[in-house]
């Protein structure tokens, strides 16, 4: 922000005092301290699983411009089981690209007013502390059982797998930028 000041008492060469505008600069007031203390309803993380655990996650909708966050419903996560696999165990000869695959066991459960989507491939990652997220999405990626992918009612839920491929055993497989995070066992 500029902020101008009138200030007289110069004077030109022909003995007249002409007005002399001084300016001082303000830094401009971060945005980020402007806003409120409470973070935004796309900034929340959601909880931190491990096997057997549960928890849940805020359901966050935008505008048609990506603008707006607010919440339309809750959903419940439990974390079933991860167990690491071979390419027969899920009926596939493809190798993993990033070199294991592990079949997460979940149920997700809807106990908000409002449906909810759960879309998992192509937002989940893994990660562990000397690799950065990679995508562990494929398209062998629903194991057994029910599709977990599909829209929730109010009250409906499901137990079922999805196939994934992680660099290593271990490491945080995240949904969706941290919607939920499982940790997973080194063994």
């Amino acid at each position: 922000m500029v902020v101008g000041s009138l200030a007289t008492g110069c004077t030109s060469s022909d003995g007249a005092e002409k007005p002399k505008l001084e300016a001082s600069v303000e830094p401009a007031a971060d945005p980020v301290a402007e806003e409120s203390a409470e973070p935004s309803p796309s900034a929340s993380e959601g909880p931190s699983l491990k096997v057997g655990d549960t928890g849940t996650y805020d359901v966050v909708e935008t505008d048609e411009y990506g603008e707006n966050p607010s919440v339309t419903t809750t959903m419940q996560v439990t974390v079933k089981g991860a167990k690491y696999v071979e390419p027969a165990d899920i009926d596939t000869t493809n190798e993993p690209e990033l070199g294991q695959y592990v079949v997460l066991t979940l149920t997700l459960k809807n106990v908000g007013p409002k449906p909810a989507d759960f879309a998992a491939y192509g937002v989940t990652t893994w990660e562990n502390d000397g690799t950065a997220a990679q995508d562990a999405t494929m398209l062998e990626g629903v194991g057994e059982g029910p599709e977990l992918d599909t829209t929730y009612k109010p009250g409906q839920s499901v137990t079922g797998s999805l196939v994934l491929d992680v660099g290593a055993k271990g490491g945080i497989v995240s949904y969706s930028e941290d919607t939920f995070r499982v940790e997973l066992p080194t063994s």
